[in-house]
């Protein structure tokens, strides 16, 4: 399993446990510690983990927003836990991340894996729905948006 992917997993891994835990606070720090020296133990950078966590956690509220357009027959509270946060991550990283970094695929294909590697029978194909209509969401804007440049006569 490559770095980066196992950063992943373990972001995902301490968002379900933070999520589980109604989100309390102060407690994402030490849940990240405790599964980075459990899960991560030989990893020499953890900074793309906390960068992970911390960043959906920072953007909580957009994501779930986003999620409930992207899925309006599942209220947030009704979708699993494991997918619930690993569509939060995925889209953090859809939305926030640095495209030259995470290219949007590769935020959608991550996320697709986790849900595979973590989730239920059809949580692949849940999370691939969702996050491909966001992203197809996200290019519509970037074809569409009007030219702002004025000409001077």
């Amino acid at each position: 399993m490559g770095s980066r992917h196992l950063s992943r997993s373990i972001a995902m891994q301490s968002l379900y446990e933070w999520d589980f835990m109604s989100k309390e606070d102060k407690s994402l720090d030490k849940i990240l510690e405790k599964n980075i020296n459990e899960f991560g133990p030989g990893l020499e950078n953890t900074n793309f983990i906390k960068e992970l966590a911390k960043g959906v956690k920072k953007n909580i509220e957009k994501i779930d927003k986003i999620i409930e357009k992207a899925a309006p027959e599942w209220p947030i509270k009704q979708i699993n836990i494991v997918d619930r946060n690993v569509l939060r991550l995925g889209l953090y990283e859809l939305l926030y991340s640095n495209k030259e970094e995470v290219p949007p695929k590769v935020a959608i294909n991550e996320a697709i894996e986790l849900a595979k590697m973590f989730g239920g029978e059809s949580s692949g194909k849940f999370i691939n729905g969702v996050l491909g209509t966001v992203f197809k969401e996200l290019n519509n804007q970037t074809t569409k948006q009007p030219n702002n440049q004025t000409t001077k006569q």
